[in-house]
């Protein structure tokens, strides 16, 4: 190859095309933002007995509701379950965040890993060092 040829010449017409290639990925990050702002305005609930917690599509905490007359705050034993309960509740929550996380970006995420809806099988697995 000579001084200032380019490398992807000998691709020809149908070769290489840069201009697609970064559209396409301004087109990816502007669905990939989409998607993320509509999970972080969703709301998800998760409910364990009468506790029932609230969580963004991102599994931030968003609401913890209590139903009246379900516990009596001055009994250890009924408080140590109502914090069993509320965590209980937000791990019911979290989980189905997580899966409509999943829903939502896995298409976005192309199979990458370390990403909603990567490591699918065929697809290179991130290395944990």
């Amino acid at each position: 190859m000579t001084e200032g040829q380019n490398p992807f010449d000998a691709l020809g017409a149908g070769g290489f095309d840069m201009n697609a290639l970064l559209q396409q990925a301004q087109q990816m990050q502007e669905q990939l933002a989409a998607a993320q702002q509509r999970l972080a305005d969703a709301q998800v609930d998760g409910t364990v007995g009468a506790v029932t917690v609230t969580v963004n599509g991102v599994g931030e905490l968003a609401g913890v509701t209590l139903a009246p007359g379900s516990f009596d705050g001055n009994d250890q034993e009924s408080l140590t379950d109502l914090g069993d309960m509320i965590v209980a509740a937000y791990r019911d929550a979290k989980a189905r965040a997580d899966a409509m996380a999943t829903e939502a970006l896995g298409p976005l995420a192309g199979g990458l890993p370390g990403m909603p809806g990567g490591d699918q099988p065929g697809a290179p697995r991130q290395l944990g060092f």
